[in-house]
């Protein structure tokens, strides 16, 4: 039988891997190797990029950084959480605010001391980020427009960390990325149509509360067509080997993912829409494989993007 500490303690680990979101984590991390063996550095052997030790370094860095960002967000919104995930909230709040506070700055601490093993650039880019985060969290987030923008750009700045460190700018890259930032920025907008009873009761500005629900799917709908770009870039343009079978099944769900957001005027609704997106963006992670499935078998890129 286990203590009453022992028990608490166990709840207090629970409760934080549930304020860093310790199940997204080991997704963006794989998706950082995954982009760095079949995007980055298609010409490299898979085995010499997984060894890589600055690349391991980076996303280990990168996964700490994610993880204090998260830990700081969940600071500042314990009032709006209370509203719009009660549940999770009651969980999160079996840690202090000063444990919080203390975690994340000892976890930032951590990141500056491995970017250091890496190169000074690294070190700036880091503190960068992790400033960038804390002013989100702190100011930006309450604001529309600007708020959504940034924290979409937020979550795919780990994979400029691994493009800085191979610097290699072939143009589907930036195709790639204008494809997850624009499902990134819808999903940030229907957040905000989820959670907006919690934004109301706590200012926070975002597009469903200053313009109204109907604006915001307007927004949405505007990005979702916008999607087309990228897509026909990297299908008809680029070489991006059997992923283009994940680009069409993309432009099919969000047709239907269309249809549903106006229909769509309930929290539920929202929240099907919310994990709709999710499921699109963690099935493009494992989807890269299909850019060249020969590096599973020999181990190398066999084709030259």
């Amino acid at each position: 039988m286990l203590s009453r500490h022992s028990k608490l303690t166990i709840m207090k680990i629970i409760s934080m891997f549930s304020v860093v979101r310790g199940y997204n984590i080991p997704i963006i991390a794989l998706a950082q190797y995954l982009s760095a063996i079949f995007i980055f550095s298609p010409d490299k052997r898979a085995l010499n990029v997984i060894l890589d030790f600055n690349l391991f370094i980076i996303v280990i860095a990168s996964s700490l950084t994610i993880a204090s960002g998260y830990i700081i967000n969940n600071f500042y919104d314990g009032k709006k959480d209370l509203i719009n995930r009660p549940n999770k909230s009651k969980i999160d709040r079996l840690v202090s605010q000063r444990t919080k506070l203390q975690v994340y700055f000892t976890v930032n601490f951590a990141v500056a001391l491995l970017a250091m093993l890496v190169s000074f650039k690294a070190v700036l880019f880091f503190s960068v980020y992790i400033f960038l985060i804390w002013f989100y969290s702190h100011k930006l987030k309450k604001y529309p427009i600007i708020g959504n923008l940034t924290a979409s750009l937020l979550a795919i700045l780990p994979f400029f960390a691994i493009l800085l460190y191979y610097k290699n700018l072939y143009p589907e890259i930036f195709a790639h990325a204008t494809f997850l930032l624009l499902l990134l920025l819808i999903r940030e907008i229907i957040k905000d149509l989820e959670n907006i009873k919690g934004d109301i009761a706590n200012d926070y500005k975002t597009i469903p509360v200053q313009y109204g629900e109907n604006f915001a799917k307007k927004i949405i709908t505007l990005l979702t067509i916008l999607t087309i770009i990228p897509v026909y870039i990297l299908v008809e343009i680029c070489d991006v080997g059997f992923m283009d079978i994940y680009f069409y099944i993309s432009l099919i769900i969000l047709i239907f993912f269309l249809i549903l957001l106006w229909k769509a005027n309930n929290k539920l609704q929202y929240l099907l829409l919310h994990n709709i997106l999710k499921l699109l963006i963690v099935t493009g992670v494992f989807s890269i494989v299909l850019i060249n499935p020969n590096v599973l078998i020999h181990g190398k890129s066999l084709l030259k993007i």
